[in-house]
């Protein structure tokens, strides 16, 4: 209660009424795979641009994520995180810098012994011509090519060949009020004060790392190749997606990172090229548990029976947190032009982002071209459809003067209640809008105005989705309902905390089947 000790005029803040509920990102994807090169936490990328820079470019044939990748931007796509994965004995390559210092690889494996770095004097100078700080550089190579030092001083023709990739900070400083203070610029890490002071991913190559005990005014030294560890292991097993700290890897990685706080927004979460039962299941039992996420799963490579296509058979799994598509595309491989036979997924999910931007979460992801798809591992017709449309499996086909579309919007689930993709992620939406809308309740004082706030809360945000087109119903009555007073709560629900609304929605339905039944009028005319 606000005190009144003096007499004047006082002037209150109060909040009446209900609080908006904002909608919640539905297309924010999450991608797992093996990567050139990178960090292992899941970082966040909005262009191919942006991940060759971070992560590499196509590395290995069999390795798909940079196509997916490719192919999710290419469709649509806005936002991704890629989360790459590394076997449990891959270690980062690093070197010492000094006394006080050493740097190594953003991430673990082989990658970060084509790393070279070089420390120097700043090129800003105080005005007795000494350094203000230091200058540091990075360069990566190509496999098979020795690192070298591509930074002569005074500066020169450098030496070839040329590294892939080049960073430099310069007028680094020592001082950690200023903004140059190399823990702000850099990858940072003080094990002095614990492995998660770390600095704003600057760097897609290094992280610098002081020693516990080191000078606050120290610096570090000339350093070289990162030539120590440096262990490669890319066996991506069930437990490598799940993403667990296990072996040398003390970090979370896959899955597990994006259990974090700073990844809530993501709502699609797909493995490139993964067909397989132990890899999958992780994958399908993380979004089922999140309750706010749904997976897309490629089917096999060179499945060319459409009769052994059989996603809850093949997987033993019926869930409606997935949807199966068939089969693999062609695409214009990103480095060299040449035609590339990849996993549908991330062209896919591009599409999904698409559709979201145009229409909404509740217009299913279908009838809508694949960008950047050339042609198709096989051809369906009508008949093998007949036989993939009730397993829940999605089928990718090419008509004539219609190009190459997604001609289905089933999830993997035999329930009928669920057996659509745009009416689980619409569920998706609103529960997790709802859910992250209403966390101010917590706490409040549990009667009836509070009880008024919320339903006037949902009632809103509700209405909104019914004029957008996401719910069924002519009148906004037959469209939802909100209940939230004594008759959705006992006497002992109330004593022990607990405020319980009800709320109903009639989702809209894709008319996945449109049937025009035509006949041939022959009536003479009446005289």
């Amino acid at each position: 209660m606000p005190e009144y000790l003096r007499p004047g005029v006082y002037i209150e803040e109060i909040e009446r009424g209900p609080r908006p509920i904002e909608g919640v990102p539905t297309s924010t994807a999450a991608f797992l795979g093996a990567a050139e090169r990178g960090s292992i936490q899941p970082r966040l990328v909005t262009s191919y641009r942006e991940y060759e820079r971070n992560f590499g470019g196509v590395f290995d044939p069999n390795a798909y994520l940079p196509y997916a990748v490719s192919g999710f931007f290419e469709n649509g796509g806005k936002r991704l995180y890629v989360c790459r994965l590394v076997g449990p004995n891959a270690t980062a390559a690093s070197a010492a810098a000094g006394t006080d210092f050493s740097v190594s690889a953003v991430g673990p494996g082989a990658w970060g012994k084509q790393v070279w770095v070089k420390v120097t004097d700043s090129t800003t100078k105080n005005a007795d011509k000494t350094p203000i700080g230091f200058r540091l550089r990075a360069a990566y190579f190509a496999a098979g090519i020795t690192p070298h030092d591509v930074f002569p001083d005074p500066p020169a023709k450098p030496q070839q060949p040329l590294p892939l990739v080049t960073e430099d900070f310069d007028d680094l400083v020592t001082n950690e009020s200023s903004p140059d203070f190399y823990g702000k610029r850099l990858n940072f890490v003080d094990l002095g004060k614990g492995p998660q002071n770390q600095g704003p991913n600057a760097s897609a190559l290094i992280t610098l790392v002081r020693n516990a005990g080191a000078k606050p005014d120290s610096k570090p030294t000339i350093i070289g190749q990162l030539a120590t560890n440096g262990d490669e292991d890319n066996n991506l097993d069930g437990n490598a997606y799940q993403g667990d700290p296990q072996g040398k890897r003390t970090d979370p990685q896959g899955l597990a990172a994006l259990l974090l706080d700073p990844y809530r927004d993501i709502a699609l979460v797909y493995a490139p090229g993964v067909a397989d039962r132990d890899r999958l299941t992780p994958i399908i039992d993380h979004c089922e548990n999140s309750r706010f996420r749904f997976a897309v799963i490629d089917c096999p490579n060179a499945q060319s029976d459409p009769g052994n296509v059989d996603p809850r058979v093949n997987l033993q799994r019926d869930t409606q947190y997935a949807a199966f598509y068939y089969p693999w595309i062609s695409i214009s491989d990103p480095s060299t032009g040449a035609r590339k036979l990849v996993p549908p997924g991330g062209h896919v999910l591009g599409l999904y982002a698409r559709t979201d931007a145009e229409v909404g979460v509740f217009k299913s992801p279908a009838n809508d071209t694949l960008r950047g798809a050339l042609d198709l591992e096989f051809a369906i017709t009508d008949g093998q459809q007949d036989v993939l449309n009730p397993k829940g499996a999605n089928a990718i086909r090419n008509f004539p003067g219609r190009g190459i579309v997604v001609w289905g919007a089933r999830t993997m689930t035999a329930n009928s209640l669920w057996k659509y993709i745009s009416v689980r992620r619409l569920f998706i939406f609103l529960e997790r809008s709802i859910y992250e809308g209403t966390q101010w309740v917590v706490f409040e004082p549990n009667d009836q105005r509070l009880w008024a706030r919320v339903t006037d809360s949902i009632r809103l945000f509700l209405r909104t989705q019914w004029r957008a087109g996401a719910l069924f119903g002519a009148r906004e009555q037959d469209a939802f309902f909100v209940t939230c007073d004594q008759t959705t709560m006992t006497q002992d629900d109330i004593l022990n905390g607990r405020l319980i609304c009800e709320i109903g929605i009639a989702p809209v339905r894709p008319a996945e089947f449109v049937i025009f039944r035509i006949f041939q009028n022959t009536a003479e005319a009446q005289q």
